[in-house]
């Protein structure tokens, strides 16, 4: 199954800002670290119930993971350790704003909310994991049902959404998030087997 969001966005929306960037000098990691500082922003916002302006904080800087590869490409300044640096900060962007929901549910007792920022952290990093190993072996893992991007979207919007007043949407979130990215992680798992399979089978 393919991911519900495309993976890049289309070249029209991009170029015009990767090259006034490449103009001022910004590099692919400059961006990469913006990001991050960015969603550290909307972690702290979240963590003071500030859910609406955590939401716009953490689309906008997350916007940024689209053009620091864009960047890369169009400048030549693609590298290995470039390609580690960003996946590593996506994980942590994605904890940061996480982390802070934790802060401000731990201090109502919402034990429900706890339970299921954890379920959503321990996908997260299992769809990444799977993808990574199956990388190792000579695959290259882009299906999935819940990948980042789409997992950026979906948090984000309930944060603004809950942030105008509607009750428990933030809830519901963190149950889509828990439950999707592991039964992503089990997808492309069971992919992996699919496609290692012996060939006398």
């Amino acid at each position: 199954m393919p991911a519900l969001l495309p993976r890049r966005p289309p070249a029209w929306l991009t170029d015009p800002a990767v090259s006034l960037l490449s103009r001022l000098g910004v590099t692919p990691n400059m961006l990469t670290v913006a990001g991050v500082a960015g969603n550290a922003g909307g972690g702290v916002l979240c963590a003071t119930g500030q859910f609406w302006e955590a939401g716009i904080v953490m689309l906008a800087f997350s916007a940024l993971d689209f053009l620091d590869g864009a960047l890369a490409r169009a400048t030549g300044k693609a590298t290995a350790f470039g390609s580690v640096f960003d996946a590593v900060m996506d994980r942590v962007s994605e904890a940061a704003v996480l982390f802070g929901l934790l802060v401000w549910f731990s201090d109502s007792g919402a034990r429900t909310e706890e339970l299921l920022i954890f379920a959503a952290v321990a996908g997260s990093m299992l769809v990444s994991y799977v993808k990574a190993r199956a990388e190792v072996v000579g695959l290259s893992m882009r299906d999935g049902l819940f990948t980042r991007e789409v997992r950026v979207a979906v948090l984000g919007s309930g944060l603004i959404v809950d942030g105008f007043g509607a009750d428990d949407v933030i809830t519901w979130v963190l149950w889509a998030l828990a439950a999707l990215t592991l039964l992503t992680a089990a997808q492309r798992l069971a992919i992996v087997w699919w496609e290692t399979r012996p060939d006398d089978r």
